[in-house]
């Protein structure tokens, strides 16, 4: 390994275009008032926070004091306490008092690293940098008519390989037989196409059979369309056609089902991913039906993702054989050599 990529791995991520970027590092909800929640993005260790206001703050997780973790610490009439000596925190980031020297106006300096953040789409989003975009925007989210569940955590090695994961619809007779796919009658993938607009990558839609494609567990055709928002934002909106005739009563041909990903990078072989979905279906399914088939589903694709070789994505198309069926994924990673990503991609 040579002293460049050493030294690269110790600095984490330089990529601007990861750095100037929206990433989800929690749930809303996970993000309690009094409560400090620490995260880890790109290596970065951040602590987030709700102040009074319900405002949500995102700082390193670092007293500019001695450099504890201010996560340790607690908070108290809405400032952050340093566990280490005290120093406390307004919800600008400025040290409002030093306990050793109660009767002194703390120096200018004494401020914590304080980094944009957002709350939208039931996430909490950071950025390390300084955002060249909004945040990306899931259709749905405003529309009354649909229902919108949460669902993970889940863990996956690359961040990278589960957002080409989620994209693939020729792996789901295989790793979701029975659920996506059938095993013994796989899908042919007709050709697709594959656009490169202002809003990421747009595929027109890719036919499939699925015995169990959505939570009201039955048979459907579906018409996946997919959008890579970001190199590691992505969604889809599913079309369902019901396919046998004494099940239409259950649904009709204005039946959606959407997915909208997010993806943490906590370093360069370990992410998060966390996502919403969105569906127009009368009657309503359960929140516990529609997240039940979702961890099903990325249970199993964890256990075979989790297992490819290298763990990095190669971006460079000879390092691995591609197919006509896998062209969304050959032009994400494309895409993402594009915009000079070298953190987590081989």
């Amino acid at each position: 390994m040579s002293v460049k990529t050493i030294l690269h791995e110790l600095e984490g991520c330089t990529d601007s275009a990861l750095l100037n970027d929206w990433h989800v590092v929690a749930y809303s909800t996970e993000l309690e008032q009094g409560r400090l929640l620490p995260v880890t993005l790109m290596e970065r260790d951040l602590v987030l926070w709700r102040s009074d206001s319900g405002e949500v703050h995102a700082w390193d997780d670092l007293c500019i004091h001695r450099g504890a973790r201010l996560s340790k610490g607690c908070i108290d009439r809405d400032t952050v306490v340093c566990p280490y000596h005290g120093w406390r925190y307004n919800d600008q980031g400025n040290c409002v008092l030093i306990p050793a020297a109660p009767n002194e106006q703390p120096m200018k300096k004494a401020r914590t690293i304080t980094h944009p953040v957002r709350e939208r789409y039931g996430f909490v989003w950071v950025s390390t940098g300084t955002p060249e975009k909004d945040i990306p925007v899931f259709p749905e989210w405003e529309d009354t008519s649909y229902q919108k569940v949460h669902c993970g955590p889940y863990t996956f090695r690359s961040g990278y390989r589960a957002v080409e994961n989620f994209m693939d619809p020729s792996h789901f007779p295989f790793v979701h037989a029975g659920v996506n796919g059938i095993y013994d009658n796989p899908d042919p993938i007709a050709p697709y196409d594959v656009e490169l607009t202002e809003e990421g990558l747009v595929t027109s839609e890719v036919r499939v059979t699925q015995p169990y494609g959505d939570p009201r567990e039955i048979p459907v055709i579906a018409y996946y369309a997919y959008k890579c928002l970001r190199p590691l934002v992505a969604y889809f909106k599913k079309r369902l056609v019901i396919q046998n005739p004494e099940d239409q009563h259950k649904g009709n041909e204005d039946d959606r089902f959407c997915t909208f990903l997010t993806t943490q990078m906590v370093d360069q072989q370990t992410s998060i991913v966390r996502i919403c979905c969105a569906m127009n279906f009368n009657p309503q399914p359960t929140v516990e039906d529609v997240r039940r088939r979702q961890d099903i589903v990325y249970e199993q694709d964890a256990g075979i993702v989790d297992t490819q070789r290298p763990e990095r994505i190669p971006v460079d198309l000879r390092q691995e054989l591609h197919h006509r069926s896998d062209l969304l994924g050959q032009k994400y990673r494309k895409w993402l050599q594009t915009m000079g990503i070298t953190y987590g991609v081989f």
